[in-house]
């Protein structure tokens, strides 16, 4: 499996993860109104939001250096 293929795997289990413990968040603040902020959901959003576009943006960032890896890779095996 090529570097690529593994990092867009792995950003999606990630990402998936991330957007599970967001759905959690989010449906846990309203099924309990009283022990929560008046502004939970829109800080749970925010954050949660953040943190899914931050991971997002280091991944095309990483997926072009696996991309570069993976052209540098390839004479080697067949010299071997």
């Amino acid at each position: 499996m090529s570097k690529k293929a593994r990092l867009v795997l792995t950003l999606a289990i990630v990402e998936a993860g991330l957007a599970g413990l967001w759905w959690y968040l989010a449906s846990y603040g309203l099924q309990n109104p009283d022990r929560v902020a008046a502004n939970f959901q829109e800080v749970v959003g925010q954050t949660m939001g953040m943190a899914m576009g931050a991971l997002l943006g280091l991944g095309v960032i990483l997926f072009f250096v696996a991309a570069r890896n993976d052209g540098k890779g390839l004479p080697d095996k067949g010299q071997r």
